[in-house]
Parts: structure tokens; sequence; C-alpha cells
């Protein structure tokens, strides 16, 4: 059933997901657009790159929150359209106003459609949808950071990690998590492919987001 809140609901969850909080972080306190340094992303990743661990992880924490703050919006479309929180079709409104979300950062309307990877926006979705699935995605990419040194290979891992323990631990009867959780699987992937050919050659760079400077 479409009305006119589901809609609205959705144009702002774009909305919310477009805010370039790397751009907007890089012009605003340091002068600089972060998309022009780097690997040219406007994500946490390459923000925690170019400008540090303190403007990292402000970029990582906003863009949960855009994404967690999006997928919520379901809760204000009323229970008329969307059924209880705990309903099938609850949840489906809060994937379809996650994935916009994810599509806004990924094409933000305030930054010339150049944004990021989407990561962070995902996992903020991921908190909002299914918080102990969200857990298992934290301990596989901190686990595999702090083994590897790739967030890229740490990102793709803690991603499939998603529909594993949607499956394998929690046994969701919900099907569209199971079939969201894949269609991240193939986002990843796409936005990946890059990284994906560089640790194919060995040439993907290494983070130790964990390291403290030496006095």
């Amino acid at each position: 059933m479409i009305s006119i809140y589901s809609i609205s609901a959705l144009i702002l969850a774009y909305l919310f997901g477009s805010i370039p909080t790397a751009v907007w972080l890089g012009q605003g306190f340091y002068g600089i657009d972060i998309r022009e340094y780097g690997s040219g992303n406007a994500g946490a990743t390459n923000t925690f790159r170019v400008l540090g661990k303190k403007a990292g992880i402000a970029v990582m924490l906003i863009d949960i929150f855009k994404g967690w703050t999006a997928t919520n919006l379901a809760a204000f479309i009323g229970l008329s359209v969307t059924g209880p929180q705990d309903s099938v079709q609850f949840v489906n409104y809060q994937l379809a106003l996650g994935i916009t979300a994810v599509l806004g950062h990924l094409f933000p309307i305030f930054a010339g459609f150049r944004g990021g990877k989407g990561i962070a926006t995902l996992f903020g979705m991921i908190l909002a949808v299914h918080f102990q699935a969200a857990i298992i995605c934290v301990v596989v990419f901190v686990v595999v950071l702090s083994i590897s040194k790739y967030v890229s290979l740490s990102s793709i891992a803690a991603g499939f990690s998603f529909p594993l323990s949607i499956v394998f631990v929690f046994h969701s009867p919900i099907r569209s998590i199971l079939l969201y959780g894949m269609c991240i699987c193939v986002l990843i992937l796409v936005t990946h492919q890059k990284n994906l050919e560089r640790l194919l050659r060995g040439s993907e760079s290494r983070v130790n987001l964990f390291k403290r400077k030496k006095n």
C-alpha cells in the first residue's frame, strides 16, 4: 500500500543517505575535497587515510547514523501501512528505506552524485533491521582487519557474514532479509571491484587503525 507518508519517508531516506559527510567535513574543517586525495572515495576509510583517525571516526559514525535513522523512518509511516514492528511488512519497509539511504550515499544529490561505497551506511541499516547480526558483522570485521590489515577485505568478509548469520545462526523466517543480505554481497563486490583487483595483485594498501603513535 502506497501512501503520501511512505513516499515522503523514501524521499527523506534518500536525503539522509545523500549527506556527504566526508566531503563536507573535509571541505569545512580541512579545506580539501576528500575525493581528490587517496583512493578518491568519499567514505570513512579514505578519510582515515587522508585526514586521520578523528576525522575518520566522525565520518564513520555519522554515516552509520544516516543508515540507522533512515531505516527507522518506518516507525513513523503508520501501522495502517507497515503493520506492527514484528511483522514481515514492517521489515520490508525498513529494508526499502535502508536501501534508499544507501543509494543516496552512493549517489548523493548534495555532492554531484559522487559518493562513497556505502559500507558504514549499510551497517547502520543492519543495526536497525537485525541488531544481533550486526554485532556478528562487527566481530568479523575487527578480526579480519586485525589479521590482514585490509579494510576492503574486512568489509567484504563482514558483508558476507550477514546473510550467513541470518541463515545459520538466527534462522530468520523473513525471506526478504535473506534476499537483502544476498544483495549486500553483490553490492559490496561491485563497489569493491578495484580493491579486489589490487588484492589479487598484492598492491592493496594496508592500514592499522588500532596502532598507537609512538611519542
